[in-house]
């Protein structure tokens, strides 16, 4: 189990307003998802559902049976969609915030001489001049369908058009990771975070989500921890491209939304140059 207190798992019910039943403003199927892209766990077993079978319930039946670096690792994946979702948290949520981000990182075993976490403010202030993707080294049939991508992203944010910059910006970083992927296949197919199907096996490239590629990018140094939390927010932003998804949840990205994905597909670009760059 966990080792969480009574003290830390009030921290998170009055975040994520566990009461209430829902996590965030996850559905079934998103949470579903989350939880096997994120740990490899079916949330939905029967085991979880000794509480009830609430979102709210089964996640904490969750964080009673499982290690603590796996619930460490889910806490902190919810922590940077809520920290996107509550861009202006009033004092007493962002206390609560930070107090939970050291908790997450306790049980990943995370010590405060690790890589330092960037702020919101942080993120977007960053500059990137220059950003070429074909200094990345795509493939040729590749680079121009990205930079086309990229162009059509930054003109539709300059229309005030933030749904469509976050659909181009999650299939161009999703695209530049999985070109990466495929030509260091053996790095990234032997690092810890490397998926596996239900008999164990590496599985193939192409059938890697993008919560995968991302995850294996920061684990083998491709991609740094502020570009791994804003593109898992980035990722599950781009889900709402059903309209029943975003109509159930009643997702409405702003400008700010749209220009913290478009910095994480520029932060990624860069950090990747710099990765290749090393080589």
């Amino acid at each position: 189990m966990s080792s969480l207190n009574s003290v830390e798992k009030r921290v998170f019910e009055e975040l994520f307003d566990l009461g209430s039943g829902h996590v965030l403003n996850y559905s079934n199927k998103t949470y579903a998802e989350f939880f096997r892209e994120c740990v490899g766990i079916d949330i939905y077993n029967h085991k979880y559902a000794f509480n009830g079978d609430s979102k709210g319930k089964r996640f904490r039946a969750f964080w009673e049976l499982e290690s603590a670096p796996v619930v460490g690792k889910v806490l902190s994946e919810l922590l940077d969609l809520w920290s996107c979702e509550n861009p202006t948290p009033d004092t007493q949520d962002k206390l609560r915030y930070d107090k939970a981000r050291s908790i997450a990182a306790r049980l990943q075993g995370i010590t405060s001489g690790s890589e330092p976490e960037s702020t919101e403010d942080d993120f977007i202030k960053q500059q990137f001049k220059n950003i070429d993707v074909g200094q990345i080294g795509l493939e040729s049939n590749l680079e121009p369908i990205v930079r086309n991508r990229l162009n059509e992203a930054r003109h539709c944010l300059k229309a005030d058009a933030p749904l469509s910059v976050i659909f181009l910006c999650g299939s161009v970083l999703e695209g530049i990771l999985l070109s990466v992927a495929n030509q260091e296949p053996k790095t990234f197919n032997t690092s810890k975070s490397t998926p596996k199907d239900k008999h164990g096996n590496v599985k193939r490239l192409p059938d890697w989500s993008l919560a995968e590629l991302i995850n294996v990018a920061y684990e083998t140094g491709f991609i740094k921890l502020d570009v791994k939390k804003f593109s898992h927010a980035l990722r599950d932003f781009r889900n709402y491209i059903h309209p029943f998804q975003q109509a159930m949840t009643g997702f409405n990205p702003d400008t700010h939304t749209a220009q913290i994905c478009l910095q994480v597909l520029r932060a990624a670009i860069a950090q990747l140059i710099e990765k290749r760059r090393r080589f």
